[in-house]
Protein backbone atom coordinates (compact mmCIF):
# COMPACT_ATOMS: atom_id res chain seq x y z
CA UNK A 1 0.00 0.00 0.00
CA UNK A 2 1.03 3.59 -0.51
CA UNK A 3 2.67 5.33 2.43
CA UNK A 4 0.90 8.57 1.62
CA UNK A 5 -2.75 7.75 1.97
CA UNK A 6 -3.97 7.35 5.52
CA UNK A 7 -7.44 8.81 6.00
CA UNK A 8 -8.21 11.48 8.57
CA UNK A 9 -11.90 11.94 9.41
CA UNK A 10 -13.52 15.06 10.77
CA UNK A 11 -16.92 16.71 10.90
CA UNK A 12 -18.10 20.26 11.39
CA UNK A 13 -20.33 18.98 14.19
CA UNK A 14 -18.81 15.91 15.76
CA UNK A 15 -15.93 13.47 15.68
CA UNK A 16 -16.64 10.63 13.27
CA UNK A 17 -15.46 7.02 13.50
CA UNK A 18 -12.40 6.28 11.39
CA UNK A 19 -13.29 6.51 7.73
CA UNK A 20 -11.18 3.52 6.88
CA UNK A 21 -13.29 1.38 9.22
CA UNK A 22 -16.48 2.80 7.74
CA UNK A 23 -15.32 2.03 4.21
CA UNK A 24 -14.31 -1.49 5.24
CA UNK A 25 -17.73 -2.09 6.77
CA UNK A 26 -19.42 -0.76 3.64
CA UNK A 27 -17.25 -3.03 1.53
CA UNK A 28 -18.22 -6.07 3.60
CA UNK A 29 -21.90 -5.20 3.27
CA UNK A 30 -21.53 -4.61 -0.48
CA UNK A 31 -19.79 -7.95 -0.96
CA UNK A 32 -22.46 -9.73 1.06
CA UNK A 33 -25.17 -8.02 -0.96
CA UNK A 34 -23.52 -9.06 -4.20
CA UNK A 35 -23.37 -12.67 -3.08
CA UNK A 36 -26.93 -12.85 -1.78
CA UNK A 37 -28.61 -10.52 -4.25
CA UNK A 38 -29.98 -8.32 -1.48
CA UNK A 39 -29.14 -5.00 0.09
CA UNK A 40 -30.13 -5.13 3.72
CA UNK A 41 -27.90 -2.30 4.92
CA UNK A 42 -29.43 0.17 7.34
CA UNK A 43 -29.59 3.84 6.44
CA UNK A 44 -26.57 5.91 7.50
CA UNK A 45 -27.03 7.59 10.85
CA UNK A 46 -26.75 11.30 11.48
CA UNK A 47 -24.32 10.96 14.38
CA UNK A 48 -24.67 14.55 15.46
CA UNK A 49 -28.42 14.46 15.82
CA UNK A 50 -28.98 10.78 16.63
CA UNK A 51 -31.46 10.07 13.88
CA UNK A 52 -31.49 8.05 10.70
CA UNK A 53 -31.23 9.89 7.43
CA UNK A 54 -34.08 9.46 5.00
CA UNK A 55 -33.31 7.01 2.21
CA UNK A 56 -35.18 6.05 -0.91
CA UNK A 57 -35.40 2.35 -1.73
CA UNK A 58 -32.66 0.81 -3.87
CA UNK A 59 -32.92 -1.74 -6.61
CA UNK A 60 -30.52 -4.62 -7.28
CA UNK A 61 -28.39 -2.38 -9.51
CA UNK A 62 -28.44 0.52 -7.05
CA UNK A 63 -30.52 2.66 -9.32
CA UNK A 64 -32.38 5.51 -7.73
CA UNK A 65 -36.11 4.95 -7.43
CA UNK A 66 -37.40 8.50 -7.17
CA UNK A 67 -40.63 9.24 -5.41
CA UNK A 68 -41.52 11.92 -7.94
CA UNK A 69 -42.02 10.94 -11.56
CA UNK A 70 -41.43 13.91 -13.83
CA UNK A 71 -39.21 13.82 -16.89
CA UNK A 72 -40.20 17.20 -18.23
CA UNK A 73 -36.93 18.93 -17.35
CA UNK A 74 -34.71 16.58 -19.38
CA UNK A 75 -33.86 17.59 -22.89
CA UNK A 76 -31.03 17.25 -25.35
CA UNK A 77 -29.20 20.23 -26.76
CA UNK A 78 -25.95 20.57 -28.63
CA UNK A 79 -22.89 22.48 -27.48
CA UNK A 80 -22.51 25.30 -29.95
CA UNK A 81 -21.54 28.88 -30.57
CA UNK A 82 -25.11 30.09 -30.89
CA UNK A 83 -27.14 28.16 -28.31
CA UNK A 84 -29.11 26.28 -30.93
CA UNK A 85 -31.15 23.46 -29.46
CA UNK A 86 -31.17 20.16 -31.24
CA UNK A 87 -34.18 17.83 -31.43
CA UNK A 88 -34.46 14.75 -29.25
CA UNK A 89 -31.89 12.18 -30.27
CA UNK A 90 -31.89 8.48 -30.93
CA UNK A 91 -30.71 6.05 -28.23
CA UNK A 92 -28.44 5.98 -26.33
CA UNK A 93 -28.67 9.79 -26.28
CA UNK A 94 -32.45 10.11 -26.18
CA UNK A 95 -34.36 11.46 -23.22
CA UNK A 96 -35.98 8.08 -22.62
CA UNK A 97 -32.72 6.18 -22.90
CA UNK A 98 -30.95 8.51 -20.51
CA UNK A 99 -33.77 8.31 -18.00
CA UNK A 100 -33.88 4.52 -18.11
CA UNK A 101 -30.15 3.92 -18.21
CA UNK A 102 -29.38 6.18 -15.29
CA UNK A 103 -31.97 5.23 -12.76
CA UNK A 104 -35.44 6.38 -13.67
CA UNK A 105 -37.26 9.69 -13.83
CA UNK A 106 -36.07 13.01 -12.52
CA UNK A 107 -37.13 13.81 -8.92
CA UNK A 108 -39.64 16.66 -8.85
CA UNK A 109 -40.95 17.49 -5.37
CA UNK A 110 -44.25 19.16 -4.58
CA UNK A 111 -44.16 22.88 -3.86
CA UNK A 112 -44.29 22.71 -0.03
CA UNK A 113 -41.38 20.26 -0.01
CA UNK A 114 -39.42 22.42 -2.44
CA UNK A 115 -40.05 25.57 -0.40
CA UNK A 116 -39.01 23.90 2.84
CA UNK A 117 -35.85 22.48 1.28
CA UNK A 118 -34.81 25.82 -0.23
CA UNK A 119 -35.40 27.61 3.07
CA UNK A 120 -33.16 25.17 4.93
CA UNK A 121 -30.54 25.35 2.18
CA UNK A 122 -30.44 29.15 2.46
CA UNK A 123 -29.93 28.72 6.18
CA UNK A 124 -26.75 26.77 5.41
CA UNK A 125 -25.09 28.84 2.67
CA UNK A 126 -26.96 32.15 2.84
CA UNK A 127 -29.83 33.53 0.80
CA UNK A 128 -27.52 34.96 -1.85
CA UNK A 129 -25.84 31.62 -2.43
CA UNK A 130 -28.89 29.64 -3.57
CA UNK A 131 -30.10 29.67 -7.18
CA UNK A 132 -33.66 28.44 -7.68
CA UNK A 133 -35.35 30.64 -10.28
CA UNK A 134 -35.97 28.75 -13.55
CA UNK A 135 -34.26 31.36 -15.74
CA UNK A 136 -31.15 31.37 -13.56
CA UNK A 137 -31.01 27.57 -13.42
CA UNK A 138 -30.53 27.35 -17.19
CA UNK A 139 -26.83 28.12 -16.76
CA UNK A 140 -26.45 25.02 -14.57
CA UNK A 141 -28.24 22.51 -16.79
CA UNK A 142 -25.08 20.95 -18.18
CA UNK A 143 -21.60 21.47 -19.53
CA UNK A 144 -20.07 21.29 -23.02
CA UNK A 145 -21.92 18.07 -23.85
CA UNK A 146 -25.34 18.02 -25.48
CA UNK A 147 -27.53 16.63 -22.67
CA UNK A 148 -29.34 19.15 -20.49
CA UNK A 149 -31.42 18.74 -17.35
CA UNK A 150 -32.63 21.37 -14.92
CA UNK A 151 -31.75 20.91 -11.24
CA UNK A 152 -34.10 21.71 -8.40
CA UNK A 153 -31.59 24.17 -7.00
CA UNK A 154 -27.96 25.23 -7.05
CA UNK A 155 -25.98 26.24 -3.99
CA UNK A 156 -22.68 28.11 -3.90
CA UNK A 157 -20.87 27.21 -0.68
CA UNK A 158 -17.68 28.87 0.51
CA UNK A 159 -16.52 26.33 3.11
CA UNK A 160 -16.15 22.59 3.49
CA UNK A 161 -18.59 22.69 6.39
CA UNK A 162 -21.25 24.22 4.16
CA UNK A 163 -20.69 21.50 1.56
CA UNK A 164 -21.08 18.86 4.26
CA UNK A 165 -24.30 20.37 5.59
CA UNK A 166 -25.75 20.85 2.09
CA UNK A 167 -25.07 17.22 1.18
CA UNK A 168 -26.62 16.02 4.44
CA UNK A 169 -29.69 18.14 3.78
CA UNK A 170 -30.08 16.80 0.24
CA UNK A 171 -29.83 13.26 1.58
CA UNK A 172 -32.49 13.91 4.19
CA UNK A 173 -34.85 14.99 1.41
CA UNK A 174 -33.85 12.18 -0.93
CA UNK A 175 -32.33 14.46 -3.56
CA UNK A 176 -29.25 13.47 -5.57
CA UNK A 177 -26.21 15.75 -5.55
CA UNK A 178 -24.26 16.80 -8.63
CA UNK A 179 -20.88 18.51 -8.11
CA UNK A 180 -20.04 21.28 -10.57
CA UNK A 181 -16.88 23.22 -11.37
CA UNK A 182 -16.74 25.67 -14.26
CA UNK A 183 -18.91 23.59 -16.59
CA UNK A 184 -16.18 23.29 -19.24
CA UNK A 185 -16.36 19.48 -19.36
CA UNK A 186 -17.20 17.77 -22.64
CA UNK A 187 -18.85 14.50 -21.57
CA UNK A 188 -21.89 15.57 -19.54
CA UNK A 189 -20.26 15.04 -16.15
CA UNK A 190 -21.92 18.16 -14.72
CA UNK A 191 -25.38 17.46 -16.13
CA UNK A 192 -27.87 16.85 -13.27
CA UNK A 193 -29.93 14.30 -15.14
CA UNK A 194 -31.94 13.42 -12.02
CA UNK A 195 -32.51 17.02 -10.99
CA UNK A 196 -31.81 17.42 -7.30
CA UNK A 197 -29.13 19.70 -5.91
CA UNK A 198 -26.14 21.04 -7.83
CA UNK A 199 -23.30 22.16 -5.57
CA UNK A 200 -21.07 24.55 -7.51
CA UNK A 201 -17.54 25.32 -6.39
CA UNK A 202 -17.23 28.77 -7.95
CA UNK A 203 -16.93 30.48 -4.55
CA UNK A 204 -14.43 27.96 -3.19
CA UNK A 205 -11.43 29.35 -5.03
CA UNK A 206 -8.84 30.12 -2.37
CA UNK A 207 -5.22 29.06 -2.39
CA UNK A 208 -4.86 27.88 1.18
CA UNK A 209 -1.10 27.47 1.03
CA UNK A 210 1.86 27.48 -1.34
CA UNK A 211 4.72 25.49 0.16
CA UNK A 212 7.54 26.49 -2.18
CA UNK A 213 10.18 24.57 -0.24
CA UNK A 214 8.34 21.28 -0.71
CA UNK A 215 6.96 22.32 -4.13
CA UNK A 216 3.30 21.83 -3.37
CA UNK A 217 0.13 23.84 -2.81
CA UNK A 218 -3.20 23.31 -1.10
CA UNK A 219 -6.05 24.79 -3.11
CA UNK A 220 -9.83 24.74 -3.18
CA UNK A 221 -11.68 23.08 -6.06
CA UNK A 222 -13.06 26.26 -7.62
CA UNK A 223 -9.62 27.73 -8.29
CA UNK A 224 -9.06 28.23 -12.02
CA UNK A 225 -6.19 26.10 -13.29
CA UNK A 226 -4.05 28.88 -14.72
CA UNK A 227 -4.48 31.02 -11.59
CA UNK A 228 -2.52 28.44 -9.61
CA UNK A 229 0.40 28.71 -12.01
CA UNK A 230 0.24 32.51 -11.85
CA UNK A 231 0.37 32.39 -8.06
CA UNK A 232 3.30 29.96 -8.11
CA UNK A 233 5.35 31.90 -10.69
CA UNK A 234 7.14 34.14 -8.14
CA UNK A 235 8.59 30.96 -6.64
CA UNK A 236 9.77 29.65 -10.01
CA UNK A 237 7.08 26.95 -9.94
CA UNK A 238 4.01 26.01 -11.96
CA UNK A 239 1.17 23.46 -12.12
CA UNK A 240 1.94 21.08 -14.98
CA UNK A 241 -1.52 19.81 -16.11
CA UNK A 242 -2.60 22.30 -18.77
CA UNK A 243 -5.87 21.40 -20.49
CA UNK A 244 -6.83 23.68 -23.35
CA UNK A 245 -9.55 25.08 -21.09
CA UNK A 246 -7.05 26.01 -18.37
CA UNK A 247 -8.03 29.69 -18.39
CA UNK A 248 -11.56 28.65 -17.34
CA UNK A 249 -11.52 25.09 -15.99
CA UNK A 250 -11.00 24.53 -12.28
CA UNK A 251 -8.68 22.33 -10.27
CA UNK A 252 -11.70 20.43 -8.94
CA UNK A 253 -12.88 19.73 -12.46
CA UNK A 254 -9.38 18.70 -13.51
CA UNK A 255 -9.30 16.24 -10.60
CA UNK A 256 -12.77 14.90 -11.41
CA UNK A 257 -11.87 14.18 -15.03
CA UNK A 258 -8.17 13.42 -14.48
CA UNK A 259 -7.50 16.12 -17.06
CA UNK A 260 -4.39 16.18 -19.18
CA UNK A 261 -3.33 18.72 -21.76
CA UNK A 262 -0.54 19.15 -24.29
CA UNK A 263 2.23 18.82 -21.73
CA UNK A 264 0.96 15.60 -20.16
CA UNK A 265 3.20 13.69 -22.59
CA UNK A 266 6.23 14.49 -20.43
CA UNK A 267 4.68 15.28 -17.06
CA UNK A 268 1.61 13.08 -16.83
CA UNK A 269 -2.06 13.83 -16.22
CA UNK A 270 -3.68 15.31 -13.11
CA UNK A 271 -3.41 12.18 -10.98
CA UNK A 272 0.38 12.36 -11.25
CA UNK A 273 0.26 15.74 -9.51
CA UNK A 274 -2.30 15.08 -6.75
CA UNK A 275 -0.73 14.43 -3.35
CA UNK A 276 -3.70 14.66 -1.01
CA UNK A 277 -7.33 15.67 -0.68
CA UNK A 278 -10.04 16.85 1.62
CA UNK A 279 -13.45 15.53 0.61
CA UNK A 280 -17.02 15.14 1.82
CA UNK A 281 -18.69 11.74 1.66
CA UNK A 282 -22.36 11.26 0.87
CA UNK A 283 -23.36 11.17 4.57
CA UNK A 284 -21.62 14.50 5.23
CA UNK A 285 -18.46 13.01 6.71
CA UNK A 286 -15.37 15.12 5.99
CA UNK A 287 -12.26 13.06 5.23
CA UNK A 288 -8.66 14.02 4.59
CA UNK A 289 -6.32 11.67 2.78
CA UNK A 290 -2.85 11.51 1.32
CA UNK A 291 -0.62 14.38 2.41
CA UNK A 292 -3.62 16.14 3.97
CA UNK A 293 -4.23 13.29 6.45
CA UNK A 294 -3.18 13.69 10.08
CA UNK A 295 -0.47 11.05 9.54
CA UNK A 296 0.41 11.41 5.85
CA UNK A 297 3.31 8.96 5.97
CA UNK A 298 1.29 6.10 7.43
CA UNK A 299 0.54 3.15 5.10
CA UNK A 300 -2.85 2.92 3.48
CA UNK A 301 -4.74 2.72 0.23
CA UNK A 302 -4.17 5.45 -2.35
CA UNK A 303 -7.50 7.19 -1.78
CA UNK A 304 -6.50 10.34 -3.74
CA UNK A 305 -5.74 8.06 -6.68
CA UNK A 306 -9.20 6.50 -6.42
CA UNK A 307 -10.99 9.84 -6.25
CA UNK A 308 -9.02 11.43 -9.09
CA UNK A 309 -10.88 10.67 -12.31
CA UNK A 310 -14.01 9.47 -10.50
CA UNK A 311 -16.07 12.30 -12.04
CA UNK A 312 -17.65 13.35 -8.76
CA UNK A 313 -19.33 9.98 -8.23
CA UNK A 314 -17.52 8.93 -5.04
CA UNK A 315 -17.02 12.06 -2.94
CA UNK A 316 -17.17 15.84 -3.15
CA UNK A 317 -13.60 17.16 -3.18
CA UNK A 318 -13.26 20.40 -1.18
CA UNK A 319 -9.48 20.85 -1.20
CA UNK A 320 -6.54 19.37 -3.07
CA UNK A 321 -2.84 19.22 -2.28
CA UNK A 322 -1.04 19.33 -5.62
CA UNK A 323 2.56 18.97 -6.71
CA UNK A 324 4.20 22.03 -8.26
CA UNK A 325 6.99 21.75 -10.80
CA UNK A 326 10.10 23.92 -11.21
CA UNK A 327 10.30 25.93 -14.41
CA UNK A 328 12.67 24.47 -16.97
CA UNK A 329 15.90 26.32 -17.58
CA UNK A 330 15.41 26.33 -21.35
CA UNK A 331 12.40 25.79 -23.64
CA UNK A 332 12.46 25.34 -27.41
CA UNK A 333 9.21 25.34 -29.40
CA UNK A 334 9.37 23.93 -32.93
CA UNK A 335 6.74 24.34 -35.65
CA UNK A 336 6.79 21.89 -38.58
CA UNK A 337 4.56 22.09 -41.67
CA UNK A 338 3.53 19.01 -43.66
CA UNK A 339 1.78 18.48 -46.98
CA UNK A 340 0.22 15.20 -45.79
CA UNK A 341 -0.99 14.03 -42.41
CA UNK A 342 0.69 10.69 -43.16
CA UNK A 343 4.07 12.40 -43.00
CA UNK A 344 3.10 14.23 -39.82
CA UNK A 345 2.03 10.95 -38.23
CA UNK A 346 5.24 9.21 -39.27
CA UNK A 347 7.31 12.07 -37.85
CA UNK A 348 5.45 11.79 -34.55
CA UNK A 349 6.37 8.13 -34.19
CA UNK A 350 9.95 8.79 -35.26
CA UNK A 351 10.50 11.37 -32.52
CA UNK A 352 9.31 9.03 -29.76
CA UNK A 353 11.15 6.04 -31.21
CA UNK A 354 14.35 8.09 -31.15
CA UNK A 355 14.08 8.19 -27.37
CA UNK A 356 13.07 11.83 -27.20
CA UNK A 357 10.13 12.60 -24.92
CA UNK A 358 9.06 16.15 -25.76
CA UNK A 359 7.22 18.23 -23.22
CA UNK A 360 4.47 18.43 -25.85
CA UNK A 361 3.81 17.08 -29.34
CA UNK A 362 0.63 18.46 -30.88
CA UNK A 363 -1.07 17.84 -34.24
CA UNK A 364 -3.17 20.49 -36.01
CA UNK A 365 -4.84 19.76 -39.36
CA UNK A 366 -5.58 22.01 -42.31
CA UNK A 367 -9.22 22.62 -41.37
CA UNK A 368 -8.20 23.89 -37.94
CA UNK A 369 -5.36 25.96 -39.40
CA UNK A 370 -7.86 27.76 -41.66
CA UNK A 371 -10.04 28.54 -38.65
CA UNK A 372 -7.06 29.83 -36.67
CA UNK A 373 -5.90 32.09 -39.50
CA UNK A 374 -9.38 33.55 -39.73
CA UNK A 375 -9.29 34.08 -35.98
CA UNK A 376 -6.15 36.21 -36.04
CA UNK A 377 -3.29 33.72 -35.84
CA UNK A 378 -1.14 34.30 -38.94
CA UNK A 379 1.62 32.21 -37.35
CA UNK A 380 -0.35 29.23 -38.59
CA UNK A 381 0.25 29.29 -42.37
CA UNK A 382 -2.32 28.30 -44.95
CA UNK A 383 -1.89 25.72 -47.66
CA UNK A 384 -0.67 22.85 -45.47
CA UNK A 385 -2.53 19.68 -44.54
CA UNK A 386 -1.02 19.31 -41.08
CA UNK A 387 1.45 20.81 -38.67
CA UNK A 388 3.21 19.56 -35.58
CA UNK A 389 3.93 21.78 -32.60
CA UNK A 390 6.79 20.21 -30.66
CA UNK A 391 8.21 21.53 -27.43
CA UNK A 392 11.35 20.31 -25.66
CA UNK A 393 12.72 21.66 -22.42
CA UNK A 394 15.38 21.08 -19.81
CA UNK A 395 18.94 22.19 -19.12
CA UNK A 396 20.31 24.42 -21.86
CA UNK A 397 22.78 22.01 -23.43
CA UNK A 398 20.47 18.99 -23.37
CA UNK A 399 17.52 21.04 -24.62
CA UNK A 400 19.52 22.39 -27.56
CA UNK A 401 20.61 18.86 -28.45
CA UNK A 402 17.04 17.51 -28.31
CA UNK A 403 15.69 20.42 -30.35
CA UNK A 404 18.32 19.89 -33.03
CA UNK A 405 17.51 16.18 -33.17
CA UNK A 406 13.78 16.92 -33.44
CA UNK A 407 14.34 19.40 -36.27
CA UNK A 408 16.39 16.83 -38.18
CA UNK A 409 13.74 14.14 -37.77
CA UNK A 410 10.93 16.46 -38.84
CA UNK A 411 12.85 17.34 -42.00
CA UNK A 412 13.74 13.70 -42.65
CA UNK A 413 10.08 12.68 -42.47
CA UNK A 414 8.83 15.21 -44.98
CA UNK A 415 8.28 18.54 -43.26
CA UNK A 416 8.05 21.30 -45.85
CA UNK A 417 9.30 23.84 -43.33
CA UNK A 418 10.66 23.66 -39.80
CA UNK A 419 11.13 26.72 -37.65
CA UNK A 420 11.90 27.40 -34.01
CA UNK A 421 10.09 30.13 -32.07
CA UNK A 422 12.58 32.99 -31.87
CA UNK A 423 11.20 34.56 -28.70
CA UNK A 424 9.03 33.92 -25.67
CA UNK A 425 6.34 36.08 -27.27
CA UNK A 426 6.30 33.97 -30.45
CA UNK A 427 6.18 30.76 -28.41
CA UNK A 428 3.24 32.09 -26.41
CA UNK A 429 1.43 33.08 -29.60
CA UNK A 430 1.82 29.58 -31.00
CA UNK A 431 0.41 28.08 -27.83
CA UNK A 432 -2.45 30.55 -27.65
CA UNK A 433 -3.41 29.44 -31.12
CA UNK A 434 -3.23 25.76 -30.24
CA UNK A 435 -5.27 26.19 -27.08
CA UNK A 436 -7.74 28.46 -28.84
CA UNK A 437 -8.35 25.99 -31.66
CA UNK A 438 -11.68 24.74 -30.35
CA UNK A 439 -13.06 28.27 -30.11
CA UNK A 440 -11.73 29.14 -33.55
CA UNK A 441 -13.66 26.24 -35.08
CA UNK A 442 -16.84 28.12 -34.19
CA UNK A 443 -16.06 30.31 -37.21
CA UNK A 444 -16.66 27.34 -39.51
CA UNK A 445 -19.94 25.98 -38.12
CA UNK A 446 -22.42 26.83 -35.35
CA UNK A 447 -22.14 23.39 -33.71
CA UNK A 448 -19.46 20.84 -33.01
CA UNK A 449 -19.21 17.39 -31.45
CA UNK A 450 -15.75 16.51 -30.15
CA UNK A 451 -14.44 13.00 -29.57
CA UNK A 452 -11.67 11.90 -27.21
CA UNK A 453 -10.44 8.49 -28.31
CA UNK A 454 -6.95 7.14 -27.73
CA UNK A 455 -4.94 4.95 -30.11
CA UNK A 456 -1.42 3.52 -30.12
CA UNK A 457 0.94 5.90 -31.92
CA UNK A 458 1.76 3.13 -34.40
CA UNK A 459 -1.91 3.13 -35.54
CA UNK A 460 -2.34 6.91 -35.59
CA UNK A 461 -2.22 7.38 -39.36
CA UNK A 462 -4.51 4.39 -39.89
CA UNK A 463 -7.22 5.83 -37.63
CA UNK A 464 -6.84 9.34 -39.04
CA UNK A 465 -7.36 7.86 -42.51
CA UNK A 466 -10.58 6.21 -41.32
CA UNK A 467 -11.75 9.53 -39.90
CA UNK A 468 -11.08 11.25 -43.23
CA UNK A 469 -12.85 8.47 -45.13
CA UNK A 470 -15.82 8.81 -42.78
CA UNK A 471 -15.97 12.56 -43.37
CA UNK A 472 -16.05 12.06 -47.15
CA UNK A 473 -18.59 9.23 -47.03
CA UNK A 474 -21.00 11.09 -44.73
CA UNK A 475 -20.29 14.53 -46.22
CA UNK A 476 -19.20 15.88 -42.83
CA UNK A 477 -16.60 18.49 -41.98
CA UNK A 478 -14.20 17.05 -39.39
CA UNK A 479 -11.30 19.00 -37.90
CA UNK A 480 -8.46 17.21 -36.11
CA UNK A 481 -6.40 18.89 -33.39
CA UNK A 482 -4.98 16.61 -30.74
CA UNK A 483 -2.15 15.35 -28.54
CA UNK A 484 -0.20 13.31 -31.07
CA UNK A 485 2.56 12.34 -28.67
CA UNK A 486 0.33 10.02 -26.67
CA UNK A 487 -2.21 9.21 -29.38
CA UNK A 488 -5.09 11.13 -27.80
CA UNK A 489 -7.33 12.05 -30.76
CA UNK A 490 -9.85 14.90 -30.74
CA UNK A 491 -11.83 14.77 -34.01
CA UNK A 492 -14.25 17.71 -34.05
CA UNK A 493 -17.33 17.09 -36.16
CA UNK A 494 -18.56 20.52 -37.31
CA UNK A 495 -22.20 20.93 -38.33
CA UNK A 496 -25.41 22.93 -38.12
CA UNK A 497 -27.94 21.41 -35.73
CA UNK A 498 -30.77 23.29 -37.44
CA UNK A 499 -30.54 20.92 -40.41
CA UNK A 500 -33.07 18.13 -39.78
CA UNK A 501 -31.51 14.76 -39.08
CA UNK A 502 -27.93 16.03 -39.08
CA UNK A 503 -27.40 15.77 -35.32
CA UNK A 504 -28.28 12.08 -35.39
CA UNK A 505 -25.81 11.50 -38.24
CA UNK A 506 -23.10 13.33 -36.30
CA UNK A 507 -23.63 11.18 -33.20
CA UNK A 508 -23.44 8.01 -35.27
CA UNK A 509 -20.24 9.29 -36.86
CA UNK A 510 -18.84 9.89 -33.39
CA UNK A 511 -19.66 6.30 -32.45
CA UNK A 512 -17.88 5.07 -35.56
CA UNK A 513 -14.77 7.07 -34.64
CA UNK A 514 -14.71 5.59 -31.15
CA UNK A 515 -15.15 2.10 -32.56
CA UNK A 516 -12.21 2.69 -34.91
CA UNK A 517 -10.07 3.73 -31.93
CA UNK A 518 -10.99 0.59 -30.01
CA UNK A 519 -10.46 -1.67 -33.02
CA UNK A 520 -6.97 -0.19 -33.32
CA UNK A 521 -6.15 -1.22 -29.76
CA UNK A 522 -7.11 2.07 -28.13
CA UNK A 523 -9.85 3.15 -25.78
CA UNK A 524 -12.85 5.45 -25.37
CA UNK A 525 -11.42 8.44 -23.57
CA UNK A 526 -8.10 10.05 -22.88
CA UNK A 527 -9.03 13.06 -20.76
CA UNK A 528 -12.65 14.15 -21.26
CA UNK A 529 -14.10 11.43 -19.06
CA UNK A 530 -16.97 9.00 -19.54
CA UNK A 531 -19.83 11.11 -18.17
CA UNK A 532 -23.12 10.67 -19.97
CA UNK A 533 -21.56 10.62 -23.41
CA UNK A 534 -19.73 7.30 -23.23
CA UNK A 535 -21.69 5.46 -20.55
CA UNK A 536 -23.49 3.36 -23.15
CA UNK A 537 -20.17 2.33 -24.71
CA UNK A 538 -18.33 1.04 -21.65
CA UNK A 539 -19.17 -2.56 -22.50
CA UNK A 540 -17.05 -2.13 -25.63
CA UNK A 541 -13.91 -1.96 -23.49
CA UNK A 542 -14.84 -3.48 -20.11
CA UNK A 543 -15.85 -7.00 -19.15
CA UNK A 544 -18.73 -7.71 -16.74
CA UNK A 545 -16.11 -8.45 -14.08
CA UNK A 546 -14.48 -5.07 -14.73
CA UNK A 547 -17.82 -3.31 -14.41
CA UNK A 548 -18.66 -5.14 -11.19
CA UNK A 549 -15.30 -4.22 -9.68
CA UNK A 550 -15.99 -0.56 -10.35
CA UNK A 551 -19.52 -0.95 -9.01
CA UNK A 552 -18.05 -2.36 -5.79
CA UNK A 553 -15.91 0.74 -5.37
CA UNK A 554 -18.96 2.93 -5.97
CA UNK A 555 -20.94 1.02 -3.35
CA UNK A 556 -18.19 1.48 -0.78
CA UNK A 557 -18.39 5.26 -1.09
CA UNK A 558 -21.98 5.83 -2.22
CA UNK A 559 -24.08 2.71 -2.00
CA UNK A 560 -27.34 4.40 -2.87
CA UNK A 561 -26.03 6.17 -5.96
CA UNK A 562 -26.75 9.68 -4.72
CA UNK A 563 -23.57 11.40 -5.91
CA UNK A 564 -23.63 12.46 -9.56
CA UNK A 565 -25.96 9.64 -10.59
CA UNK A 566 -25.86 8.42 -14.17
CA UNK A 567 -22.11 8.72 -14.57
CA UNK A 568 -20.46 5.29 -14.30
Amino acid sequence: MSRKSQIHVSSPRSVRPAAAACLTAHCRRANHATETGTHQTEPPRDHAQGRRLKEMPRSRKHRMDPVWQDQSSMRISQHDAGATLAPDLDPPHSRAALSTAYGGAIPHPDEPTRTRFLSQLRGIVGAGAVVSEPAALVSYEGDGYMARARPLAVCLPTTTGQVSDAIRLARQYGFPVTPRGAGTGLSGGATPIHGGLVIATSRMHRIREIDAENMRAIVEPGLVNVDLTRAAEPFGLYFAPDPSSQTASTIGGNVAENAGGPHCLAYGVTTNHVLGMEAVLIDGTIVSCGTMASSPDAPGYDIPGILTGSEGTLAFVTAVCVRLMPRAETVRTVLALFDTFNDAGAATSAIIEAGIIPAALEFVDGVTISALRGGGFPEYPEGVEALLLVEVEGLSEACAEDASHVEALLTQYGAREVRVAASVAERQRLWRGRKGALGALGRLAPNYYIQDGVVPRSRLVEVLTKVQDLAKRENLLIANVFHAGDGNLHPNILYDARIPGLTERVIKAGEEILRACIDAGGTLSGEHGVGLEKAAYLDWVMSPADRETQACVKRVFDEGGWLNPGKP
